[in-house]
C-alpha cells in the first residue's frame, strides 16, 4: 500500500511538472526536394502530432499515413531537380553560382505554391496555430502565415548563416563566420577573411538587386490580398530551431529564441538492420566501409571515370563495402561491394564493425557520423558540404577529396589513413562524447520550445530589440558620430581659437614693432 502510494505521489508530481498544452492546428511547410533535408525535420513532424497536434505537412514527396497528419504533395520541382543538380555541380563562377542558386529556390517556391491542391488550402478558409517554415531563401512562401493569421516560426537544417541571424536580429561577424556556401572553416585567415567579406557583401547585393525582387513578385502573385507585405512577413519570425550543434560547429552567440536541435531526427536506439545487411557487416573480418552522397547526388550518375576509380580502389580494399547506388546493377562490381537503393544510414552507423564512413559532407550525415563516433571521408558536392568537410579536417576526424577529380592513388591512401591512424577514430569518439552531453535529447528540446509558441499568446518578450533598430542605430553610427564628432568639433574650435589669439597677439606685436620704427 505504501510503495502504491508513492506511486500515485510521483504520477501527480510528473503531471504538475509537465507543462499543460492543448492541441493546436499547426501547417508545415518543407518545399526542398531533397529528400534527407525532409527526413530531418520528419522524426519531430510525427512527434508533434504524436503529441495531439493537428499536423498539415507540405512537401515535394509521397507520404505514408500518420496519425493526425495530413499531407498535401507537390512533387512538380522534381522534373527540374536533376537539371538543377547539374547546375550546382557545374563549374561556374561566384556569381553565376549564385544565379543559377537563385533560379533553383524560384523555381521551388513555384512549384509549390502553383500545385493545386495547395490553392485549395489557401481558398478553403482554414485557420492555424502556428506555421513552420523551412528557412530557405524562398521568401514567398513564408506568407503562409499571414495568410492563415497564424504564428511563424523557422525550422533550418543546415543551422544558422547570416541570412538567418537577420532575420532574427542576432549578430554575424564575418570574421568568424564563414559563408556556408564557401570551403572555409575557423579560424580563417587575413586572405580567408578578407574572400569571406567579399563573397558576403556580394551575395547580399544579389539578393537585394536579383534574388528578393523576385520573391516580392511571386508573393504579390500568390497572395494578392495578404495583410502584410513581404518585409512585414519576414520580420515576423518568433523562434528559429537550427540543425546544428556547438560541438560539432563553433562557438557563436544566439539569441534565446534560437535553439540548436542538430541530431533531433537520430533514433537513440538503434533499429535491427535487414538480415543481409547485418550478415554482410558482421561477418567482415576487417569492417566496413559506408559509401552514400546523400539525396541529392546519385552515385549512377557519377561520371564513368569517377565511378571506375571507386570500383577500383573498393575492389582492392580487405574491408568490405556498404555503397548507396540508386540503380539495380552496377557493372564491374567487386565481391566485397554491396550496393543498395537506399539504407537504413543511422542503424549502420551504430554497428561497431563499420569503421568509415565516405560521405557527400551533409550537415545530416555529418551530424550522425559524430553521434556514432565514426571517422569521415568527404567528398563534398556543393553548398556547405566544402565547409562541413574542411570542418572534419580541422578537427581531426576527417579527410577531403574532390570527387570530380578523383585519383585512385589519393582515394586509397586517404582511405587506409583513416583506417590505420588511430587520431580520426579517437577524435570522432571524443566529439561524440562532447555532443552526447546535453540535458536532454535535442527534438525533446525541439517539441518544447515549439509548444512554448503554442502556450503563450503574446510573444513579444522573445523579440530582439535589434529588429526594430536601423543599420545606423544597430552599429551606434549615431551615437559614436556624438562620442567622435564632440571632441573632434572642440578640437577645432579650440585650434580656430588659439590661431585667432595668436593672429591678435602677434598682430599687436607688429603694430607696436611699427609704432616705434616710426617714431
Amino acid at each position: 500500500m505504501k510503495c502504491l502510494t508513492l506511486l500515485f505521489l510521483a504520477l501527480i508530481t510528473l503531471v504538475g511538472r509537465a507543462p499543460w498544452t492543448e492541441g493546436a492546428k499547426i501547417l508545415a511547410t518543407f518545399a526542398f526536394p531533397g529528400r534527407s533535408q525532409y527526413i530531418f525535420a520528419e522524426a519531430y513532424l510525427k512527434a508533434l502530432a504524436a503529441r495531439g497536434h493537428e499536423v498539415t505537412v507540405i512537401n515535394t514527396f509521397e507520404n505514408k499515413p500518420v496519425p493526425n497528419m495530413r499531407f498535401i504533395s507537390a512533387p512538380k520541382i522534381h522534373e527540374h531537380y536533376a537539371e538543377a543538380i547539374q547546375l550546382m555541380q557545374a563549374d561556374e563562377s561566384f556569381l553565376q553560382k549564385q544565379r543559377s542558386f537563385s533560379w533553383l529556390l524560384e523555381m521551388i517556391a513555384e512549384c509549390l505554391l502553383e500545385n493545386e491542391s495547395v490553392q485549395e488550402l489557401l481558398r478553403s478558409g482554414e485557420t492555424f496555430d502556428l506555421v513552420i517554415a523551412e528557412v530557405l531563401h524562398t521568401e514567398s512562401l513564408y506568407g503562409f502565415a499571414q495568410h492563415f493569421n497564424a504564428t511563424l516560426m523557422g525550422f533550418s537544417t543546415y543551422g544558422t548563416d547570416y541570412n538567418i541571424d537577420e532575420l532574427m536580429g542576432n549578430i554575424s561577424p564575418m570574421a568568424y563566420n564563414p559563408l556556408i556556401s564557401s570551403p572555409r572553416s575557423n579560424p580563417m585567415s587575413f586572405v580567408e577573411r578578407l574572400e569571406n567579406n567579399l563573397e558576403i557583401w556580394l551575395e547580399k547585393l544579389m539578393y537585394v538587386f536579383y534574388h528578393y525582387p523576385k520573391m516580392e513578385k511571386q508573393y504579390s502573385k500568390y497572395f494578392p490580398n495578404a495583410t502584410r507585405t513581404l518585409p512585414e512577413v519576414l520580420d515576423s519570425f518568433t523562434l528559429m530551431l537550427l540543425g546544428q550543434h556547438f560541438s560539432v560547429s563553433y562557438p557563436r552567440p544566439y539569441l534565446p529564441n534560437m535553439i540548436e536541435v542538430g541530431g533531433l531526427h537520430i533514433s537513440h536506439k538503434p533499429k535491427p538492420l535487414p538480415e543481409d545487411i547485418k550478415q554482410f557487416i558482421e561477418s567482415s573480418a576487417h569492417g566496413v566501409i559506408y559509401f552514400s552522397l546523400g539525396s541529392n547526388v546519385r552515385s549512377k550518375d557519377l561520371p564513368v571515370s569517377t565511378r571506375d576509380t571507386l570500383l577500383k580502389v573498393f575492389g582492392s580494399l580487405k574491408q568490405r563495402v556498404l555503397w548507396k547506388f540508386e540503380d539495380n546493377l552496377l557493372p564491374g562490381k567487386p565481391d566485397n561491394v554491396f550496393i543498395s537503393k537506399w539504407f537504413p544510414q543511422p542503424d549502420i552507423l551504430a554497428h561497431p564493425n563499420v569503421k568509415l564512413f565516405i560521405t557527400h559532407g551533409g550537415l545530416l550525415s555529418t551530424m550522425e557520423s559524430i553521434y556514432f563516433g565514426k571517422p569521415v571521408l568527404g567528398l563534398p558536392v556543393f553548398y556547405d558540404q566544402f565547409m562541413n568537410v574542411k570542418r572534419a579536417a580541422s578537427m581531426g576526424f576527417g579527410l577531403g577529396l574532390d570527387l570530380m577529380n578523383l585519383k585512385a592513388s589519393e582515394l586509397e591512401q586517404a582511405i587506409n589513413t583513416l583506417l590505420t591512424t588511430p587520431s580520426y577514430a579517437r577524435a570522432a569518439s571524443l566529439l561524440s562524447k562532447r555532443y552526447l552531453d546535453q540535458p536532454e535529447p535535442a527534438l525533446d528540446r525541439a517539441i518544447w520550445w515549439t509548444e512554448y509558441l503554442t502556450r503563450h499568446e503574446d510573444l513579444s518578450h522573445l523579440r530582439a530589440p535589434s529588429r526594430d533598430m536601423s543599420f545606423i542605430q544597430l552599429h551606434s553610427l549615431d551615437t559614436m558620430s556624438v562620442i567622435l564628432g564632440l571632441p573632434l568639433i572642440g578640437l577645432y574650435l579650440l585650434f580656430k581659437l588659439t590661431r585667432l589669439l595668436l593672429r591678435v597677439l602677434f598682430g599687436n606685436k607688429r603694430k607696436n614693432a611699427n609704432k616705434q620704427k616710426k617714431h
